[in-house]
Protein backbone atom coordinates (compact mmCIF):
# COMPACT_ATOMS: atom_id res chain seq x y z
CA UNK A 1 0.00 0.00 0.00
CA UNK A 2 1.23 3.68 -1.02
CA UNK A 3 2.39 5.55 1.71
CA UNK A 4 0.25 8.69 2.08
CA UNK A 5 1.13 12.24 2.73
CA UNK A 6 0.44 13.00 6.43
CA UNK A 7 -0.73 16.16 6.24
CA UNK A 8 -1.30 16.63 2.47
CA UNK A 9 -3.59 14.14 2.54
CA UNK A 10 -5.44 15.01 5.09
CA UNK A 11 -6.13 18.08 4.04
CA UNK A 12 -7.51 16.65 0.76
CA UNK A 13 -9.75 14.37 2.56
CA UNK A 14 -11.47 17.35 4.63
CA UNK A 15 -12.34 19.37 1.55
CA UNK A 16 -15.02 16.92 0.37
CA UNK A 17 -16.33 16.71 3.83
CA UNK A 18 -16.43 20.45 4.58
CA UNK A 19 -18.17 20.75 1.09
CA UNK A 20 -21.12 17.80 1.85
CA UNK A 21 -21.52 18.95 5.55
CA UNK A 22 -22.48 23.01 4.62
CA UNK A 23 -24.11 22.40 0.99
CA UNK A 24 -22.21 25.69 -0.19
CA UNK A 25 -18.54 26.40 -0.40
CA UNK A 26 -17.79 28.47 2.77
CA UNK A 27 -14.59 29.86 2.92
CA UNK A 28 -12.92 29.00 6.59
CA UNK A 29 -12.95 24.96 6.15
CA UNK A 30 -12.62 25.43 2.35
CA UNK A 31 -9.66 27.63 2.43
CA UNK A 32 -7.70 25.33 4.95
CA UNK A 33 -8.44 21.98 2.92
CA UNK A 34 -7.18 23.80 -0.51
CA UNK A 35 -4.54 25.38 1.01
CA UNK A 36 -2.44 22.53 2.92
CA UNK A 37 1.06 24.39 3.10
CA UNK A 38 -0.23 27.19 4.99
CA UNK A 39 -2.72 25.27 7.36
CA UNK A 40 -1.23 23.51 10.76
CA UNK A 41 -3.49 20.26 11.98
CA UNK A 42 -4.41 22.24 15.27
CA UNK A 43 -6.22 24.57 13.19
CA UNK A 44 -8.18 21.59 11.20
CA UNK A 45 -8.95 20.24 14.26
CA UNK A 46 -10.41 23.29 15.37
CA UNK A 47 -12.28 23.59 12.96
CA UNK A 48 -13.57 19.88 12.76
CA UNK A 49 -14.86 20.68 16.43
CA UNK A 50 -16.84 23.68 15.52
CA UNK A 51 -18.75 22.29 12.96
CA UNK A 52 -19.09 18.96 15.25
CA UNK A 53 -20.63 20.74 17.89
CA UNK A 54 -22.74 22.92 15.74
CA UNK A 55 -23.66 19.33 13.66
CA UNK A 56 -24.62 17.74 17.43
CA UNK A 57 -26.51 20.77 18.04
CA UNK A 58 -28.27 20.93 14.90
CA UNK A 59 -29.45 17.33 14.68
CA UNK A 60 -26.70 16.28 11.80
CA UNK A 61 -25.68 13.34 13.33
CA UNK A 62 -24.13 12.32 9.75
CA UNK A 63 -21.93 15.44 9.24
CA UNK A 64 -21.04 15.18 12.88
CA UNK A 65 -20.03 11.59 12.34
CA UNK A 66 -17.61 12.69 9.62
CA UNK A 67 -16.18 15.29 11.49
CA UNK A 68 -15.25 12.91 14.26
CA UNK A 69 -13.98 10.47 11.60
CA UNK A 70 -11.80 13.28 10.44
CA UNK A 71 -10.53 14.66 14.03
CA UNK A 72 -9.76 10.60 13.93
CA UNK A 73 -7.38 11.01 10.94
CA UNK A 74 -5.32 14.32 12.90
CA UNK A 75 -4.83 12.26 15.38
CA UNK A 76 -3.90 9.84 14.06
CA UNK A 77 -1.30 11.70 11.94
CA UNK A 78 -0.09 13.14 14.72
CA UNK A 79 0.47 9.82 16.63
CA UNK A 80 -2.15 10.27 19.50
CA UNK A 81 -3.58 6.54 18.54
CA UNK A 82 -5.67 6.16 21.59
CA UNK A 83 -7.76 9.62 20.88
CA UNK A 84 -7.76 8.78 17.14
CA UNK A 85 -9.45 5.32 18.38
CA UNK A 86 -11.67 7.61 20.68
CA UNK A 87 -12.82 9.06 17.58
CA UNK A 88 -13.29 6.92 15.15
CA UNK A 89 -15.28 4.53 17.23
CA UNK A 90 -17.60 7.61 18.34
CA UNK A 91 -18.01 8.06 14.52
CA UNK A 92 -18.70 3.84 14.07
CA UNK A 93 -21.52 3.95 16.18
CA UNK A 94 -22.87 7.07 14.62
CA UNK A 95 -22.75 5.34 11.10
CA UNK A 96 -23.75 2.26 12.64
CA UNK A 97 -27.05 3.93 14.27
CA UNK A 98 -27.67 5.95 10.92
CA UNK A 99 -27.33 2.76 8.85
CA UNK A 100 -24.64 4.27 6.58
CA UNK A 101 -22.68 1.66 5.54
CA UNK A 102 -20.18 3.00 3.42
CA UNK A 103 -19.12 5.84 6.07
CA UNK A 104 -19.12 3.27 8.10
CA UNK A 105 -16.94 1.01 5.71
CA UNK A 106 -14.53 3.91 5.89
CA UNK A 107 -14.17 4.18 9.32
CA UNK A 108 -13.46 0.69 10.05
CA UNK A 109 -10.80 0.66 7.54
CA UNK A 110 -9.24 3.29 9.37
CA UNK A 111 -8.80 1.66 13.08
CA UNK A 112 -7.90 -0.96 10.89
CA UNK A 113 -4.95 0.96 9.54
CA UNK A 114 -4.44 2.29 13.54
CA UNK A 115 -4.49 -1.04 14.37
CA UNK A 116 -1.74 -1.70 12.39
CA UNK A 117 0.20 0.76 12.95
CA UNK A 118 0.24 -0.47 16.62
CA UNK A 119 1.36 -3.86 15.58
CA UNK A 120 -1.96 -5.30 16.16
CA UNK A 121 -2.67 -7.07 12.94
CA UNK A 122 -4.97 -9.25 13.87
CA UNK A 123 -7.46 -6.69 15.30
CA UNK A 124 -6.49 -4.85 11.98
CA UNK A 125 -7.26 -7.36 9.53
CA UNK A 126 -10.60 -8.44 11.18
CA UNK A 127 -11.48 -4.41 10.41
CA UNK A 128 -10.43 -4.89 7.25
CA UNK A 129 -12.71 -8.05 6.85
CA UNK A 130 -15.58 -5.92 8.38
CA UNK A 131 -15.26 -2.78 6.18
CA UNK A 132 -15.31 -5.56 2.79
CA UNK A 133 -18.18 -7.14 4.48
CA UNK A 134 -20.14 -4.11 4.45
CA UNK A 135 -18.87 -2.28 0.91
CA UNK A 136 -20.20 -6.01 -0.76
CA UNK A 137 -23.35 -5.38 1.04
CA UNK A 138 -23.97 -2.17 -0.69
CA UNK A 139 -21.83 -3.11 -4.19
CA UNK A 140 -19.71 -0.38 -3.67
CA UNK A 141 -16.91 -1.07 -6.24
CA UNK A 142 -14.49 1.51 -5.15
CA UNK A 143 -14.76 0.87 -1.36
CA UNK A 144 -13.97 -2.49 -2.01
CA UNK A 145 -11.11 -1.84 -3.78
CA UNK A 146 -9.74 0.33 -1.78
CA UNK A 147 -10.12 -2.46 1.07
CA UNK A 148 -8.61 -4.80 -1.46
CA UNK A 149 -5.26 -2.54 -1.52
CA UNK A 150 -5.56 -2.48 2.71
CA UNK A 151 -5.86 -6.38 2.75
CA UNK A 152 -3.06 -6.85 0.18
CA UNK A 153 -0.92 -4.20 1.85
CA UNK A 154 -1.24 -6.68 5.11
CA UNK A 155 -0.20 -9.23 3.70
CA UNK A 156 2.93 -7.62 1.72
CA UNK A 157 4.16 -6.49 5.27
CA UNK A 158 3.78 -9.89 6.62
CA UNK A 159 5.90 -11.44 2.89
CA UNK A 160 2.93 -13.21 2.04
CA UNK A 161 3.57 -12.05 -1.30
CA UNK A 162 1.23 -14.50 -3.12
CA UNK A 163 -1.62 -13.13 -0.87
CA UNK A 164 -0.55 -9.67 -1.21
CA UNK A 165 -0.88 -9.74 -5.46
CA UNK A 166 -3.99 -11.48 -5.10
CA UNK A 167 -5.50 -8.64 -3.48
CA UNK A 168 -4.11 -5.76 -5.27
CA UNK A 169 -5.64 -7.60 -8.60
CA UNK A 170 -8.67 -7.64 -6.94
CA UNK A 171 -8.48 -3.73 -6.27
CA UNK A 172 -6.98 -3.06 -9.19
CA UNK A 173 -10.13 -4.56 -11.12
CA UNK A 174 -12.61 -3.26 -9.16
CA UNK A 175 -10.88 0.25 -9.73
CA UNK A 176 -11.44 -0.91 -13.58
CA UNK A 177 -14.96 -1.67 -13.10
CA UNK A 178 -15.64 1.79 -11.48
CA UNK A 179 -13.65 3.61 -14.26
CA UNK A 180 -11.88 4.84 -11.16
CA UNK A 181 -8.30 5.96 -12.66
CA UNK A 182 -7.01 7.77 -9.48
CA UNK A 183 -7.77 4.62 -7.52
CA UNK A 184 -5.82 2.63 -10.28
CA UNK A 185 -2.62 4.51 -10.30
CA UNK A 186 -2.57 3.67 -6.20
CA UNK A 187 -2.83 0.31 -6.82
CA UNK A 188 -0.01 0.32 -9.27
CA UNK A 189 1.98 1.77 -6.60
CA UNK A 190 1.31 -0.76 -4.52
CA UNK A 191 2.55 -3.77 -7.18
CA UNK A 192 5.54 -1.87 -8.05
CA UNK A 193 6.18 -2.27 -4.31
CA UNK A 194 5.60 -6.07 -4.20
CA UNK A 195 8.01 -6.31 -7.37
CA UNK A 196 10.49 -4.23 -5.96
CA UNK A 197 10.17 -6.01 -2.89
CA UNK A 198 10.92 -9.18 -5.27
CA UNK A 199 13.40 -7.51 -6.76
CA UNK A 200 11.83 -7.49 -10.11
CA UNK A 201 12.67 -4.59 -11.02
CA UNK A 202 11.75 -3.90 -14.62
CA UNK A 203 7.95 -5.25 -13.59
CA UNK A 204 8.07 -3.01 -10.40
CA UNK A 205 9.53 -0.15 -12.76
CA UNK A 206 6.83 -0.59 -15.36
CA UNK A 207 4.22 -0.30 -12.31
CA UNK A 208 5.61 2.71 -11.22
CA UNK A 209 5.53 4.46 -14.71
CA UNK A 210 1.86 3.58 -15.19
CA UNK A 211 0.97 4.92 -11.48
CA UNK A 212 2.71 8.23 -12.54
CA UNK A 213 1.11 8.38 -16.06
CA UNK A 214 -1.99 7.97 -14.35
CA UNK A 215 -1.45 10.55 -11.69
CA UNK A 216 -0.44 13.14 -13.97
CA UNK A 217 -3.65 12.78 -15.74
CA UNK A 218 -5.31 13.62 -12.83
CA UNK A 219 -2.55 16.59 -12.08
CA UNK A 220 -2.03 14.99 -8.96
CA UNK A 221 1.73 16.08 -8.45
CA UNK A 222 1.96 16.10 -5.13
CA UNK A 223 0.68 11.79 -4.65
CA UNK A 224 3.36 11.31 -7.54
CA UNK A 225 6.29 13.05 -5.80
CA UNK A 226 6.87 9.29 -3.67
CA UNK A 227 6.50 7.15 -7.40
CA UNK A 228 8.99 9.32 -9.00
CA UNK A 229 11.29 8.64 -5.90
CA UNK A 230 10.54 5.25 -6.31
CA UNK A 231 11.70 5.02 -10.24
CA UNK A 232 14.85 6.82 -9.34
CA UNK A 233 15.33 3.98 -6.50
CA UNK A 234 14.96 1.43 -9.11
CA UNK A 235 17.37 2.78 -11.59
CA UNK A 236 19.81 3.10 -8.71
CA UNK A 237 19.26 -0.50 -7.22
CA UNK A 238 20.21 -1.23 -11.54
CA UNK A 239 23.09 0.69 -11.65
CA UNK A 240 21.51 3.29 -13.98
CA UNK A 241 22.96 6.13 -11.55
CA UNK A 242 22.82 9.12 -14.63
CA UNK A 243 19.47 8.05 -15.47
CA UNK A 244 17.94 7.85 -11.69
CA UNK A 245 19.57 11.68 -10.41
CA UNK A 246 16.66 13.43 -12.58
CA UNK A 247 14.19 11.31 -11.22
CA UNK A 248 15.20 12.35 -7.74
CA UNK A 249 16.12 15.74 -8.84
CA UNK A 250 12.48 16.26 -10.40
CA UNK A 251 11.40 14.82 -7.03
CA UNK A 252 12.78 17.22 -5.24
CA UNK A 253 11.81 20.41 -6.95
CA UNK A 254 8.28 19.33 -6.54
CA UNK A 255 8.58 18.55 -2.92
CA UNK A 256 10.41 22.40 -2.68
CA UNK A 257 7.68 24.14 -4.76
CA UNK A 258 4.83 22.07 -2.21
CA UNK A 259 6.92 23.00 0.46
CA UNK A 260 6.45 19.36 1.56
CA UNK A 261 9.77 18.81 4.06
CA UNK A 262 9.07 14.96 3.96
CA UNK A 263 9.51 14.53 0.24
CA UNK A 264 12.33 17.09 0.15
CA UNK A 265 14.30 15.28 2.72
CA UNK A 266 13.73 11.33 0.87
CA UNK A 267 14.98 13.31 -2.24
CA UNK A 268 17.95 14.81 -0.80
CA UNK A 269 18.74 11.50 0.88
CA UNK A 270 18.03 9.54 -2.84
CA UNK A 271 20.53 11.99 -4.80
CA UNK A 272 23.15 11.65 -1.70
CA UNK A 273 23.35 8.23 -2.15
CA UNK A 274 23.52 8.01 -5.90
CA UNK A 275 26.41 10.80 -5.86
CA UNK A 276 27.93 8.48 -2.99
CA UNK A 277 27.61 5.17 -5.52
CA UNK A 278 29.07 7.90 -7.84
CA UNK A 279 32.09 8.54 -6.45
CA UNK A 280 30.78 12.27 -5.44
CA UNK A 281 31.47 12.18 -1.86
CA UNK A 282 31.13 16.06 -1.59
CA UNK A 283 27.88 15.83 -3.43
CA UNK A 284 26.77 13.08 -1.49
CA UNK A 285 27.92 14.94 2.26
CA UNK A 286 25.76 17.80 1.16
CA UNK A 287 22.99 16.69 0.21
CA UNK A 288 22.69 14.31 3.04
CA UNK A 289 23.39 17.11 5.08
CA UNK A 290 20.33 19.03 2.99
CA UNK A 291 18.34 15.82 4.14
CA UNK A 292 19.42 16.18 7.99
CA UNK A 293 18.38 19.68 8.10
CA UNK A 294 14.44 19.08 6.26
CA UNK A 295 14.54 16.31 8.87
CA UNK A 296 15.66 19.06 11.33
CA UNK A 297 13.04 20.68 10.49
CA UNK A 298 10.08 18.45 10.32
CA UNK A 299 10.84 17.20 14.22
CA UNK A 300 11.01 21.06 15.67
CA UNK A 301 7.98 21.47 13.48
CA UNK A 302 6.48 18.17 14.28
CA UNK A 303 7.01 19.44 18.08
CA UNK A 304 5.21 22.58 17.72
CA UNK A 305 2.09 21.14 16.10
CA UNK A 306 2.31 18.30 18.91
CA UNK A 307 2.37 21.21 21.92
CA UNK A 308 -0.25 23.36 19.89
CA UNK A 309 -2.34 19.96 18.84
CA UNK A 310 -1.84 18.93 23.12
CA UNK A 311 -3.16 22.18 24.30
CA UNK A 312 -6.31 22.08 21.69
CA UNK A 313 -7.19 18.73 23.34
CA UNK A 314 -6.59 19.85 26.91
CA UNK A 315 -8.74 22.87 26.16
CA UNK A 316 -11.21 20.77 24.52
CA UNK A 317 -11.26 18.65 27.41
CA UNK A 318 -11.53 21.35 30.12
CA UNK A 319 -14.24 22.84 27.80
CA UNK A 320 -16.15 19.45 27.77
CA UNK A 321 -15.35 19.02 31.30
CA UNK A 322 -17.23 22.41 32.06
CA UNK A 323 -19.96 21.75 29.66
CA UNK A 324 -20.47 18.25 31.40
CA UNK A 325 -20.70 19.44 35.05
CA UNK A 326 -23.04 22.32 34.01
CA UNK A 327 -25.14 19.97 32.57
CA UNK A 328 -24.76 17.87 35.31
CA UNK A 329 -25.55 20.92 37.46
CA UNK A 330 -28.24 21.56 35.22
CA UNK A 331 -29.53 18.03 35.58
CA UNK A 332 -28.99 17.68 39.36
CA UNK A 333 -31.37 21.17 40.17
CA UNK A 334 -33.91 19.50 37.61
CA UNK A 335 -33.74 16.25 39.66
CA UNK A 336 -34.34 18.19 42.58
CA UNK A 337 -36.94 20.59 41.34
CA UNK A 338 -38.82 17.32 39.98
CA UNK A 339 -38.22 15.60 43.56
CA UNK A 340 -39.67 18.28 45.08
CA UNK A 341 -42.96 18.85 43.05
CA UNK A 342 -43.28 15.16 43.24
CA UNK A 343 -43.17 15.01 47.37
CA UNK A 344 -45.26 18.13 47.65
CA UNK A 345 -48.02 16.30 44.96
CA UNK A 346 -47.96 13.35 47.01
CA UNK A 347 -48.36 15.83 50.34
CA UNK A 348 -50.91 16.95 48.64
CA UNK A 349 -52.80 13.78 47.55
CA UNK A 350 -51.79 12.50 51.46
CA UNK A 351 -53.71 15.23 52.51
CA UNK A 352 -56.84 14.93 50.32
CA UNK A 353 -56.54 11.47 51.42
CA UNK A 354 -57.01 12.28 55.00
CA UNK A 355 -59.56 14.38 54.49
CA UNK A 356 -61.49 12.37 52.40
CA UNK A 357 -60.84 9.23 55.23
CA UNK A 358 -61.66 11.67 57.63
CA UNK A 359 -64.87 13.01 56.09
CA UNK A 360 -65.50 9.10 55.76
CA UNK A 361 -65.23 8.43 59.01
CA UNK A 362 -67.59 11.13 60.11
CA UNK A 363 -70.04 9.64 57.35
CA UNK A 364 -69.82 6.58 59.04
CA UNK A 365 -70.04 7.77 62.41
CA UNK A 366 -73.52 9.63 61.68
CA UNK A 367 -74.70 7.12 59.98
CA UNK A 368 -73.80 4.62 62.76
CA UNK A 369 -74.75 7.12 65.38
CA UNK A 370 -78.15 7.07 63.58
CA UNK A 371 -78.80 3.75 63.49
CA UNK A 372 -78.23 3.38 67.00
CA UNK A 373 -80.78 6.54 67.86
CA UNK A 374 -83.22 5.10 65.80
CA UNK A 375 -82.21 1.30 67.51
CA UNK A 376 -82.47 3.00 70.76
CA UNK A 377 -85.71 5.12 69.95
CA UNK A 378 -87.47 1.00 68.32
CA UNK A 379 -85.93 -0.28 72.04
CA UNK A 380 -87.33 2.67 74.17
CA UNK A 381 -91.05 2.35 72.11
CA UNK A 382 -90.55 -1.58 72.89
CA UNK A 383 -89.65 -0.63 76.26
CA UNK A 384 -92.59 0.98 76.97
CA UNK A 385 -94.70 -0.99 75.47
CA UNK A 386 -93.84 -3.77 77.36
CA UNK A 387 -93.86 -1.59 80.27
CA UNK A 388 -97.36 -0.98 80.18
CA UNK A 389 -98.40 -4.85 79.12
CA UNK A 390 -96.56 -5.41 82.62
CA UNK A 391 -98.05 -2.59 84.32
CA UNK A 392 -101.76 -3.87 82.92
CA UNK A 393 -101.23 -7.18 83.39
CA UNK A 394 -99.85 -6.89 87.17
CA UNK A 395 -102.99 -4.43 87.91
CA UNK A 396 -104.75 -6.94 86.10
CA UNK A 397 -103.60 -9.77 88.74
CA UNK A 398 -103.98 -7.57 91.42
CA UNK A 399 -107.55 -7.34 90.49
CA UNK A 400 -108.35 -10.59 89.83
CA UNK A 401 -106.77 -11.62 93.44
CA UNK A 402 -108.72 -9.11 95.02
CA UNK A 403 -111.89 -10.20 93.50
CA UNK A 404 -110.99 -13.68 94.28
CA UNK A 405 -110.11 -13.03 97.45
CA UNK A 406 -113.43 -11.30 98.35
CA UNK A 407 -115.10 -14.09 97.12
CA UNK A 408 -113.31 -16.95 99.23
CA UNK A 409 -113.38 -14.74 101.99
CA UNK A 410 -118.05 -14.78 101.53
CA UNK A 411 -117.77 -18.16 100.92
CA UNK A 412 -116.06 -18.83 104.16
CA UNK A 413 -118.52 -16.91 105.79
CA UNK A 414 -121.67 -18.93 104.45
CA UNK A 415 -119.48 -22.06 105.45
CA UNK A 416 -119.52 -20.84 109.14
CA UNK A 417 -122.88 -20.41 108.99
CA UNK A 418 -123.09 -23.84 109.51
CA UNK A 419 -125.84 -24.84 107.19
CA UNK A 420 -125.39 -28.75 106.21
CA UNK A 421 -126.95 -28.94 103.16
CA UNK A 422 -124.79 -26.81 101.26
CA UNK A 423 -121.66 -27.11 103.24
CA UNK A 424 -119.86 -29.70 101.00
CA UNK A 425 -120.62 -27.76 98.15
CA UNK A 426 -119.13 -24.44 99.23
CA UNK A 427 -116.02 -26.14 100.72
CA UNK A 428 -115.29 -27.79 97.29
CA UNK A 429 -115.55 -24.43 95.70
CA UNK A 430 -113.34 -22.81 98.50
CA UNK A 431 -110.55 -24.98 97.30
CA UNK A 432 -111.15 -24.47 93.81
CA UNK A 433 -110.62 -20.92 94.41
CA UNK A 434 -107.77 -21.30 96.49
CA UNK A 435 -106.11 -23.81 94.02
CA UNK A 436 -106.69 -20.84 91.35
CA UNK A 437 -105.61 -17.72 92.86
CA UNK A 438 -101.92 -18.38 91.67
CA UNK A 439 -102.12 -19.77 88.35
CA UNK A 440 -99.03 -20.88 87.33
CA UNK A 441 -99.58 -19.80 83.31
CA UNK A 442 -100.87 -16.34 84.85
CA UNK A 443 -97.02 -15.88 86.54
CA UNK A 444 -94.98 -17.05 83.40
CA UNK A 445 -96.80 -14.63 81.41
CA UNK A 446 -95.68 -11.65 83.87
CA UNK A 447 -91.84 -13.61 84.20
CA UNK A 448 -92.03 -13.32 80.44
CA UNK A 449 -92.70 -9.80 80.33
CA UNK A 450 -90.90 -8.85 83.48
CA UNK A 451 -87.14 -10.48 81.75
CA UNK A 452 -88.13 -8.60 78.79
CA UNK A 453 -87.76 -5.18 80.34
CA UNK A 454 -85.57 -6.40 82.89
CA UNK A 455 -83.19 -8.45 81.13
CA UNK A 456 -80.09 -7.02 82.59
CA UNK A 457 -81.98 -7.77 86.36
CA UNK A 458 -82.60 -11.41 85.79
CA UNK A 459 -79.12 -12.26 84.24
CA UNK A 460 -77.38 -10.50 87.26
CA UNK A 461 -79.31 -12.55 89.53
CA UNK A 462 -79.24 -15.88 87.98
CA UNK A 463 -75.25 -15.40 87.80
CA UNK A 464 -74.62 -14.58 91.51
CA UNK A 465 -77.05 -16.63 93.39
CA UNK A 466 -78.03 -19.71 91.39
CA UNK A 467 -79.85 -21.35 94.66
CA UNK A 468 -83.25 -19.02 94.39
CA UNK A 469 -86.31 -20.82 94.47
CA UNK A 470 -89.35 -19.56 91.97
CA UNK A 471 -90.74 -17.75 95.19
CA UNK A 472 -87.41 -16.11 95.88
CA UNK A 473 -87.49 -14.80 92.41
CA UNK A 474 -91.12 -13.49 92.06
CA UNK A 475 -90.28 -11.22 95.46
CA UNK A 476 -87.36 -9.93 94.23
CA UNK A 477 -88.99 -8.81 90.86
CA UNK A 478 -92.09 -7.63 92.76
CA UNK A 479 -89.80 -5.17 94.62
CA UNK A 480 -87.96 -4.41 91.75
CA UNK A 481 -91.22 -2.99 90.34
CA UNK A 482 -91.41 -0.91 93.87
CA UNK A 483 -94.91 -2.33 94.90
CA UNK A 484 -96.18 -2.10 97.95
CA UNK A 485 -96.81 -5.12 100.34
CA UNK A 486 -100.09 -5.33 100.24
CA UNK A 487 -100.30 -6.00 96.44
CA UNK A 488 -97.20 -7.73 97.16
CA UNK A 489 -99.31 -10.48 99.70
CA UNK A 490 -102.63 -10.35 97.11
CA UNK A 491 -100.40 -11.21 94.08
CA UNK A 492 -98.30 -13.88 95.77
CA UNK A 493 -101.79 -14.84 97.74
CA UNK A 494 -100.05 -14.89 100.99
CA UNK A 495 -101.05 -12.89 104.02
CA UNK A 496 -99.16 -9.44 105.23
CA UNK A 497 -97.31 -11.72 107.89
CA UNK A 498 -96.36 -14.51 105.74
CA UNK A 499 -94.73 -11.82 103.30
CA UNK A 500 -92.95 -10.38 106.29
CA UNK A 501 -91.15 -13.55 107.35
CA UNK A 502 -90.41 -14.33 103.20
CA UNK A 503 -88.93 -11.34 103.01
CA UNK A 504 -86.85 -12.09 106.20
CA UNK A 505 -85.42 -15.60 104.76
CA UNK A 506 -84.65 -13.71 101.22
CA UNK A 507 -82.29 -11.30 103.22
CA UNK A 508 -80.39 -14.03 105.18
CA UNK A 509 -79.93 -16.33 101.87
CA UNK A 510 -79.02 -13.19 100.03
CA UNK A 511 -76.74 -12.04 103.19
CA UNK A 512 -78.18 -8.68 103.56
CA UNK A 513 -76.21 -6.40 105.88
CA UNK A 514 -78.35 -4.82 108.39
CA UNK A 515 -79.85 -1.30 107.53
CA UNK A 516 -80.34 -2.21 103.96
CA UNK A 517 -83.71 -3.20 102.53
CA UNK A 518 -84.59 -5.62 99.62
CA UNK A 519 -85.64 -2.78 97.53
CA UNK A 520 -82.00 -1.14 97.82
CA UNK A 521 -80.77 -4.10 97.40
CA UNK A 522 -82.90 -4.99 94.19
CA UNK A 523 -82.10 -1.23 92.71
CA UNK A 524 -78.56 -1.35 93.11
CA UNK A 525 -78.34 -4.93 91.32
Amino acid sequence: MKRLLPFLTLYLLLLPLFTHATGEPVEGPITLTAKPGRQSPDSAFLALRKMQETAMANGDELTAGKCLQQMGKICFTLGHYAKSLEYYQQAATIFGAQQHKSQEAAVLNDMGELYYRNINKKAAKTHYDKALQLYRQINDKSGMAATYGYIGHYYEKQSQYDSAWYFQQLALTQYQNAKDTLGMAGIYENLGTIHEDLTKYDAALACFRTALQLYDLHHEHLAGIEVINNIGDILRKTGAYKQSMPYSKEALAIARHTNNKYQEAAACKDIAKTFNLMGQHDSAYYYMEWSRKCLLEIYSAENNQQMNFLQIIYDTNKKNDEIMQLENSHHINRIIYISVGVVVVLLIMLCLLTISRQKLKISQAQAVSERNAELNRIQKDQLELKSKQLATHTLDVIQRNQFLDELRNTLSGMVQEDKRDQKKQLQQLVLKINQNVNHEKQWKDFTGIFEQVHQVFFDKLNALYSDLTNNDIKLLALHKMNMDSKDMATILGISPDSLRVARYRLRKKLNIPEGDTLSTFVQTL
